[in-house]
């Protein structure tokens, strides 16, 4: 094997194998100092949470008192679509009458669950047109210009 040959073979390996490597994105809470898990059940409040955590990524819709903080971690390869591959919800629920704190859950990636979304979909008024009436469908509609219709409702032409 000749020594340019040799060096194209090696520079179109490493490109290949750069091209392989994912791209690495995390969403959402990221925790700079303090952990979720440093979080002290019955003595931490929610002022406290606030000022370690910072505000929550979401509050719970029918129970205001449970905040999540969720972040994960996507991995995408070349042409394919990202895969999660690290995901971590932190769900912290509070004393309704005094703010404390009564349980932190930490959820992982394992926790989550397959949901069976419906397929069905809401049918809408009219009729289906195919291709053909579409494209000539609008032939003949529309109005030549100086036309007296073209003008916008409740206006008139002055008269010269």
């Amino acid at each position: 094997m000749s020594v340019p040959f040799r060096a194209a073979l090696i520079a179109s390996a490493a490109v290949l194998v750069t091209a392989c490597a994912p791209a690495v994105a995390r969403h959402g809470f990221q925790p700079v100092d303090v952990s979720p898990s440093d979080i002290v059940v019955g003595t931490d409040t929610r002022e406290t949470v606030q000022a370690r955590l910072g505000s929550p990524s979401a509050v719970s819709t029918f129970e205001p008192n449970v905040w999540f903080y969720v972040s994960q971690t996507t991995a995408k390869y070349t042409f394919n679509l990202p895969e999660v591959s690290q995901r971590s919800v932190t769900q912290i629920t509070f004393d309704e009458a005094n703010g404390r704190v009564l349980s932190v859950v930490n959820l992982d990636l394992e926790d989550g669950q397959q949901i069976a979304y419906s397929d069905r979909e809401t049918p809408t008024r009219g009729r289906e047109l195919t291709v053909l009436e579409q494209l000539l469908g609008n032939v003949g509609r529309q109005r030549l210009p100086g036309d007296e219709e073209d003008l916008p409702p409740n206006q008139r032409r002055r008269e010269e």
